[in-house]
């Protein structure tokens, strides 16, 4: 992996960044937060009419089918600006369809998620609440050509504005085990309870109670569709968390400058100067593993302790960064009317989003260690006695 960007990738980060900056103001973001949509119509409209939803979407499509780290780029980007956009949620199951859907559902679906006209959801974590296969309890069966599902889906991000949600499901009889299909979010039997994230997006808890799906929405075949999604959604979320864990930090150090206090600036204090340094390793780090990771999906390698080092260390680091950020602006960070306070929120949330700094760090062991322990809700199991 290289890890200085060539004139392709710089000219794309750059257009992007540019474009965000001067449409995703704090206003826009303040603005999508009160609407009952929770994202900004016309921001979305505007960026898909540029093509940034489809760049690594395939050709076949209508996408630009350029490498995932292009995507990754966008998404610092987007988490920088905190952009008011459901463009995770659309985009992670919409690049494990381009992988492993049939022709028919790439036909159906990529060209109207790259032109923005179709929204997409995904959902795979239940009331047990951990990142993990073992906790799908949700139940499909075969009759008649359809799938019919029971059972809730936690933490399920733009479901209301979606139009088809990616649901992952344990199917029982002769062709068990996990799958993961494509459901229309109006469906019979299908019922949301909006929550309310510290982000102030979308995000539902949804209840099945016997929807019946086609068969043929069906994505794929075996544990291979849900790794890659657990993957997709928890990279992305690292790039995001690093973007804006980056710009909060810019504006800090900004602020520490120009803030005086005893006579002098305020970044002057040595503990002050020594947090900036924390901050800027923790970003640089986070980026670092996530362009790491993001370049290994792109070549087709093994990625899943990659993602998994990215997501667990961004965790840890981005959240000090964006707690930092608001004891340097005093007082006045803790204040919700403050911008720094919308960059703090979307980074607490996040990093509890796709897999929590333990879990992912379960992760990471279970591939160094013969018998790692296991991690519930993040805490450590207690080793049964031998006594």
């Amino acid at each position: 992996m290289n890890v200085l960007l060539d004139d392709e990738e710089q000219l794309i980060k750059t257009s992007a960044g540019e474009f965000l900056a001067a449409e995703s103001t704090p206003a826009v973001v303040r603005a999508a937060e009160k609407d009952p949509l929770r994202y900004s119509k016309p921001l979305w409209n505007k960026f898909a009419d540029l093509g940034w939803l489809g760049i690594s979407l395939p050709e076949a499509q209508g996408g630009q089918g350029l490498p995932w780290s292009y995507t990754g780029l966008v998404f610092e980007e987007l988490g920088r600006y905190i952009a008011p956009l459901p463009v995770h949620a659309t985009l992670v199951p919409a690049l494990v369809i381009a992988k492993h859907g049939s022709e028919q559902q790439r036909q159906a679906l990529l060209p109207r998620v790259i032109d923005g006209s179709l929204m997409l959801s995904w959902a795979l974590q239940e009331k047990d609440g951990r990142w993990s296969k073992d906790a799908v309890a949700m139940k499909g069966r075969l009759e008649g050509g359809h799938v019919v599902l029971t059972g809730a889906k936690h933490f399920v991000d733009n479901f209301g504005n979606a139009d088809q949600c990616l649901v992952v499901f344990r199917m029982q009889g002769g062709k068990g085990g996990l799958r993961a299909i494509l459901v229309d979010t109006k469906s019979a039997g299908i019922q949301a309870e909006e929550l309310v994230p510290t982000t102030k997006d979308r995000e539902d808890f949804v209840r099945f109670e016997s929807v019946r799906v086609p068969e043929a929405n069906l994505v794929g075949q075996g544990d291979a569709v849900i790794d890659d999604l657990m993957d997709y959604a928890a990279v992305l979320f690292a790039s995001l968390m690093e973007g804006a864990a980056r710009r909060a930090m810019e504006m800090s150090i900004a602020y520490v400058n120009e803030r005086e206090a005893f006579g002098q600036p305020i970044g002057s204090f040595q503990a002050i100067q020594h947090m900036a340094a924390d901050m800027l390793n923790g970003v640089d780090g986070t980026q670092l593993l996530t362009r790491e990771a993001l370049w290994r999906i792109s070549e087709a390698l093994p990625a899943r302790v990659e993602v998994a080092q990215a997501k667990s260390f961004g965790n840890v680091k981005c959240l000090y960064v964006v707690r930092c950020c608001q004891q340097l602006h005093g007082g006045i960070g803790f204040i919700v009317d403050t911008d720094i306070n919308l960059w703090y929120r979307r980074v607490t949330s996040w990093s509890m989003r796709a897999g929590t700094t333990y879990e992912h760090r379960q992760l990471i062991a279970a591939a160094l260690l013969d018998t790692p322990g296991k991690v519930r809700l993040g805490m450590t199991q207690q080793l049964p006695s031998t006594s």
